[in-house]
């Protein structure tokens, strides 16, 4: 699935089958639903649901919590936008998948 795919996607009223949970976890975050994004990636050990999980904290304004994921994650920073990050976590998951 290409980006442009997973983002139209976000129009469907529910998710591309075959998902990752770190990428279901980001389609629901897209599509506003923290609490199903929180819980889908919660209790997924993988690096790429910490990195979902720490973009889901930043967006909530715990930025203390989003830090001990992103320590888990690919990537130590949250220097980028949430609209940015979101892209950037989108892409770098579709390119594993």
């Amino acid at each position: 699935m290409t980006f442009d795919q997973f983002s139209a996607s976000l129009s469907e009223p529910a998710p591309p089958e075959g998902l990752s949970p770190a990428l279901l976890g980001l389609w629901l975050a897209g599509k506003g639903d923290w609490d199903r994004a929180h819980r889908t990636v919660q209790d997924d050990s993988s690096t790429e649901a910490a990195w979902v999980h720490a973009h889901l904290h930043k967006q909530e304004g715990d930025l203390s919590n989003a830090l001990y994921w992103y320590a888990r994650s690919p990537v130590n920073t949250a220097d980028l936008s949430l609209e940015e990050e979101w892209e950037r976590i989108a892409r770098a998951l579709l390119a594993k998948s």
